[in-house]
């Protein structure tokens, strides 16, 4: 086996060996989902401070409800923007029943928008609560999860239209909540406390985001979904279960940063007021037979109201879907600690954000992220070019080198030191490097590695479609050969959903190979020739948008190293390869 050779099948070894661990190890899906109980509860009672500085959860489940029913058992004030649509529950105060108008549940327009917040006590429930709880010796009313607050009579909630609720503790205590919505996804919520008694009040802001129920989680390693938070200038990640598993609160001292959930594409996170030092707690428990679900943080400062004055605490409650430009928008706004970590760009975030705003910048030139994604191939083909000139370069050389190489071995037929210390001379002298056939495939795993963290992570690219039969780039090809590309109608395993853009993709690979001569080892033939069907099989199930990108970058290396091979003289018999490397008209010419 020559060099030349050993080189090629060590950049297929590292290649399968990236697909294979990728595979494994990030898009694999988790056997065992997390799914959810579904059964229901009702309204929680209201949060008591303890002095572990932790707003507890003390709801229970007596009886079942259908999300409509949740709906129906308070009155309500309606949301309505250009983003969101819902209610904000008035027994509570709650922001609990949130519709994400510029998404659907599927790629048919007609499918339904996606419900993000639902209240309490219906299957998935998730939902936000903002109060006050009475600091030690106080003990004034204070409205509470039973507390029926007033609006406005044909009150809405809309971009410019702030919604204001109050309610009267008849003691002299007269507490309002002024609620608006901006930038896409998030709620400002103001409370303010005007006392009017003959006494000081003192009162601690505290805020929480309560799921109940385990959620089917998408399963893949390559992002975060479970309970999140940016706490003490780091970032804290908590599987639900793994927090299900604990028996008391992870409870964190944290001035500024934020506390919530993250689901693939969308967020909900409370974030207080960024100056004032507060106790962020992280719980599970059980209301009946469902599992609750808790994000809070209890404010370490009282807000001491002095009669015949009034007091105010602000803080922020984001709901809605993780786009980059308004999370970076929202943290600039408001001087949110680590908000854009919201979007998990993975430890190789050097690599992913770069990738994600080339792409949502060509996206935004040409209007396809299919396009965009072809660009940013050629873009990258060109900034590496250098070194894969270079590289192609050297194999040329190799190429060149054959008959020399051949020689050294009949020269030293019994000595393989001395035939390995004459090569590496001539190595040295022609300037070559016997590693140089796996640089281009070096430099490409970088670039697959942030591409399909990209696609599969971003929201940009959730439904982005492309052309023809591709209507997501971050979905598999539909298509499968195993189906006649939809004429027979079967739905084959998952492995053998084999779509047009992975044939294509394993053609150009396979083409690809055939710049080569056929090795004359049987071994290493056999292993060439179903590289490219192994590979197909393989990238069948990942996201069409990096299929697409592997066939193109596979036409471009094509295209490049035919190039530099004849501008260093080295003969192409490429159809007299291919024909070397197909059995049948192998035979066929040798008879």
């Amino acid at each position: 086996m020559n060099y030349d050779s050993k080189n090629f099948i060590l950049a297929i070894v590292l290649s399968m060996a990236i697909i294979f661990g990728w595979q494994y190890f990030y898009a694999k899906p988790l056997q065992d989902k997390l799914t959810g109980t579904g059964t229901e509860t009702t309204s929680p009672t209201t949060p008591t401070t303890t002095t572990g500085g932790t707003v507890p959860d003390t709801t229970t489940a007596p009886k079942p409800l259908t999300r409509d029913d949740a709906l129906a058992a308070s009155a309500r004030v309606k949301i309505e923007t250009s983003s969101v649509s819902g209610s904000i529950n008035l027994q509570g105060a709650r922001i609990d029943d949130l519709h994400l108008l510029k998404y659907r549940e599927s790629i048919d327009p007609k499918s339904p928008t996606i419900t993000f917040l639902s209240p309490n006590g219906a299957p998935g429930a998730l939902f936000a609560e903002q109060g006050l709880v009475g600091a030690v010796g106080t003990t004034a009313r204070i409205p509470d999860a039973t507390t029926l607050w007033t609006a406005p009579e044909g009150a809405v909630l809309s971009e410019d239209k702030p919604v204001i609720l109050t309610w009267d503790n008849g003691a002299g205590l007269v507490f309002s909540r002024k609620i608006e919505i901006s930038d896409e996804y998030v709620f400002t919520v103001t409370q303010t406390v005007e006392n009017k008694s003959a006494a000081a009040v003192a009162l601690i802001p505290y805020a929480r985001i309560q799921r109940q129920d385990t959620p089917a989680v998408s399963g893949y390693w390559v992002f975060f979904e479970g309970m999140l938070g940016w706490l003490n200038g780091g970032l804290h990640e908590v599987h639900y279960k793994d927090v299900a598993e604990q028996k008391e609160a992870t409870k964190t001292d944290s001035t500024g940063g934020w506390i919530g959930f993250t689901d693939k594409y969308w967020a909900a996170v409370i974030i207080p007021d960024q100056t004032k030092p507060v106790t962020t707690s992280i719980l599970h428990n059980k209301a009946g037979d469902r599992d609750h679900y808790q994000t809070d943080y209890l404010a370490k400062d009282a807000l001491v109201v002095q009669p015949g004055a009034s007091a105010s605490y602000r803080d922020q409650f984001f709901a809605g879907a993780k786009v980059v430009k308004t999370i970076n928008a929202v943290q600039t706004k408001y001087g949110i600690q680590g908000f854009d970590y919201m979007v998990d760009w993975g430890w190789f975030y050097f690599l992913t954000k770069p990738m994600f705003y080339l792409l949502d910048f060509l996206n935004g030139l040409v209007g396809n992220f299919g396009i965009a994604i072809l660009i940013a191939t050629l873009l990258v083909k060109a900034v590496v070019f250098p070194l894969a000139n270079k590289s192609y370069a050297s194999m040329s050389k190799m190429k060149k080198l054959q008959p020399e190489m051949a020689k050294l071995k009949e020269d030293f037929p019994d000595d393989r030191v001395k035939q390995q210390q004459a090569m590496m001379e001539l190595y040295k002298r022609e300037k070559v490097s016997p590693l140089s056939g796996c640089l281009p495939v070096v430099v490409q795993i970088p670039v697959f590695f942030s591409l399909y963290k990209v696609i599969l992570t971003s929201i940009e690219l959730r439904h982005a479609p492309f052309f023809g039969w591709v209507h997501d780039l971050s979905a598999p090809d539909p298509t499968s050969l195993f189906t006649l590309f939809g004429l027979i109608p079967w739905s084959p395993p998952h492995m053998l959903m084999i779509g047009i853009w992975p044939i294509v993709m394993g053609i150009t690979m396979w083409l690809q190979m055939r710049l080569n001569p056929t090795p004359p080892d049987p071994v290493q033939a056999s292993l060439f020739n179903w590289m490219p069907i192994m590979f197909t099989f393989m990238l069948g199930t990942f996201p069409v948008g990096l299929v697409i990108y592997w066939a193109w970058s596979n036409t471009l290396s094509i295209l490049q190293q035919s190039l530099i091979m004849k501008r260093h003289g080295v003969e192409i018999d490429f159809f007299g390869n291919i024909a070397e490397s197909l059995p049948f008209l192998k035979k066929k010419s040798a008879s």
